[in-house]
């Protein structure tokens, strides 16, 4: 009941404050994190970030197959065995459809 009653007060708070802030502050904000979002310095590094993901994601996912592949069911095993061969056989991006690049 105490979370409840905790929430309902901080949705209250937001409401008037943002109330009180107006659609023009709403719309300065929007503008500096458009702005932000098209920095180029910013978009290199999120690419970056993403590029590393994707390959401790491989790195990782490779380990697990490795380590646990004899001991789960044949079911998923067979499911694992086939989007490893998938990524193998198709470079140019990963069973979620993003790229490589």
């Amino acid at each position: 009941m105490r979370y409840k009653l905790t929430f309902a007060v901080g949705l209250a708070v937001g409401y008037v404050l943002g109330t009180r802030a107006g659609r023009e502050r709403y719309e300065q904000l929007k503008k500096s994190a458009r702005q932000v979002a098209q920095n180029p310095a910013v978009r290199n590094t999120a690419e970056t970030a993403a590029q590393q993901g994707r390959q401790y994601a491989g790195k990782a996912y490779h380990a697990v197959s490795e380590k646990v592949g004899e001991r789960m069911p044949e079911s998923m095993a067979g499911r694992v065995r086939s989007l490893k061969e998938r990524s193998a056989h198709n470079g140019r991006g990963d069973e979620w459809g993003t790229s490589n690049t």
